[in-house]
């Protein structure tokens, strides 16, 4: 049998092409991603009814209702509380379920609604809640993303 070429080394190999260098493109720095909502921002509003509820019985069973400085203000604090950890769109959920509580069982009692002065009054000072609780919150989570990155 003939030869017609000399044997290639094992330790060679037979062809060798060079392989071409992927280089990723250059581009903008992505923007950080915002961190996922919790589970206090999604579950706002029906926490913040039971707390309500919770608030009502507490100050029917205390004798805490009738007084009109202290229920408008544990109200206004709930309120402020629970717009600061919801969506910016449930806020004004956040205030009207709270208005409702506060006007059916604090107000006027049995659960009876009424539009009067005072009625419409405290609807305004729990919308003012809602509205600073959740400008607070947005300045406050502005803050953060300003120094973290």
């Amino acid at each position: 049998m003939a030869v017609l070429h000399r044997p290639v080394p094992a330790h060679r190999p037979r062809f060798h092409l060079p392989l071409p260098r992927a280089t990723a493109p250059r581009t903008r720095p992505a923007r950080p991603v915002p961190p996922r909502a919790t589970l206090a921002r999604d579950l706002a509003l029906p926490l913040g009814a039971v707390g309500a509820a919770l608030l009502v019985t507490a100050l029917t069973l205390t004798g805490l209702g009738a007084r009109a400085a202290v229920a408008p203000a544990v109200f206004v604090l709930l309120t402020v509380a629970v717009a600061g950890l919801a969506r910016p769109v449930v806020v004004p959920g956040v205030a009207l379920v709270s208005w409702l509580f506060y006007d059916g069982f604090v107000l006027n009692g049995h659960s009876e609604l009424a539009f009067r002065a005072q009625d419409r009054t405290a609807l305004l000072v729990l919308c003012c809640a809602a509205a600073a609780g959740a400008c607070g919150a947005a300045a406050l989570r502005a803050l953060r993303r300003r120094t973290a990155g």
